[in-house]
């Protein structure tokens, strides 16, 4: 009974001692003596081919790494990085460099795109982002022997111009306060959006390239609205241009504006059921067309409105600005109507978009 109540307690210990041997030889065929130095080494160097860092502006990051930098083509569209402003002229920025705060700085942008900094003198960042600007100035310290490896901060601290104007056929034309970048329909919106009379092409002036007009058509169709929503910066002039309207007033139920969508026409026949049919009392074979030419008199263009409804004669195609006058047969007056008196009319009609 004494040697199976022994038997009962070696067994297991033995049982353990046989595990932990056969782990442990497994680790040493595993894992060699040059190996663990090695191992130990490529760890003490600090270098891993898999590894990914985030981009710190005015630090270099160690070869063989990925490093995840903004404007690459691996990165999607309206990222945060796509949405930095770049630098302008007038621009006030703060300088500086860490762990020596005698060297922070504030200067501004001048006319030519330089900034002023101590120890380098003049430095072109105009155009540039502050990260880019700050790997400028990086480069530049170090060059010039004044840091072995300086860490350079740079931020925007003023924008010359604070605003951005929006002008044309928006409901609130204006100067609207702008302190960062942001997207296009944010800054109509900011307007009250586009008016009746918006046309389909918004132009676009930056204040970095004055010289140069960004046109930017908006689509009815919804997938397209990412591609449309386009950049605006401080100091930007958004213009939204106008449409083309035609004009049908007189004797007729509904006198009003139509807004000719681009690439589309409209005829007489259509502009008058836009305007939901004449009266009965309207004199259909002494209406006309009042054309109005850029730089010339306005010109009367008569045309039979009743043979064109009975398609005796062919409908005719209107142009934008074209205002469409039923004159009324009851009235003694009617060629007392001046051109003036229906354009004011046909200026002061509601206009709408055809459906």
């Amino acid at each position: 009974m004494r040697s199976s109540l022994l038997n009962k307690m070696l067994i297991p210990g033995i049982a353990l001692w046989a595990m932990a041997l056969i782990f442990v030889a497994s680790a040493v065929g595993q894992v060699s003596p040059y190996d663990s130095a090695s191992h130990s080494s490529s760890q003490s160097s600090g270098s891993s081919n898999s590894a990914t860092l985030p981009v710190i502006p005015g630090q270099t990051q160690p070869e063989g790494q990925n490093v995840a930098q903004p404007g690459t083509s691996g990165q999607p569209a309206g990222s945060v990085s796509s949405m930095v402003s770049s630098i302008g002229v007038g621009d006030l920025l703060r300088v500086g460099v860490l762990g020596a705060p005698e060297f922070d700085q504030e200067s501004r942008v001048d006319g030519d795109g330089n900034l002023p900094v101590a120890m380098i003198g003049p430095t072109h960042v105009a155009g540039l982002t502050t990260q880019e600007a700050s790997q400028v100035i990086r480069k530049k310290l170090m060059d010039g022997g004044f840091f072995a490896d300086p860490q350079v901060t740079l931020f925007v601290k003023e924008y010359i111009t604070q605003g951005v104007s929006v002008l044309g056929e928006v409901k609130n034309p204006g100067i609207y306060p702008l302190l960062g970048p942001r997207r296009l329909f944010d800054v109509i919106s900011m307007a009250g959006g586009t008016s009746e009379k918006a046309g389909e092409t918004i132009n676009i002036t930056h204040r970095t390239s004055p010289d140069k007009v960004q046109s930017v058509t908006m689509s009815r169709d919804t997938s397209e609205f990412a591609q449309n929503n386009v950049q605006i910066q401080p100091g930007d002039t958004v213009m939204v241009s106008k449409a083309g309207v035609i004009y049908v007033v007189g004797d007729v139920k509904k006198p009003s504006g139509v807004v000719m969508e681009s690439g589309t026409n409209i005829s007489v026949l259509q502009a008058i059921a836009m305007a939901e049919g004449p009266n009965t009392t309207a004199n259909l074979k002494s209406a006309k067309i009042i054309r109005r030419t850029k730089g010339q008199q306005p010109q009367e263009i008569p045309i039979d409105l009743k043979k064109i409804m009975s398609a005796k004669v062919q409908d005719v195609q209107l142009q934008p600005e074209d205002i469409v006058f039923v004159p009324s047969s009851t009235s003694k007056t009617v060629g007392v109507r001046t051109l003036d008196s229906i354009v004011r009319v046909a200026t002061g009609v509601a206009v709408y978009r055809a459906p």
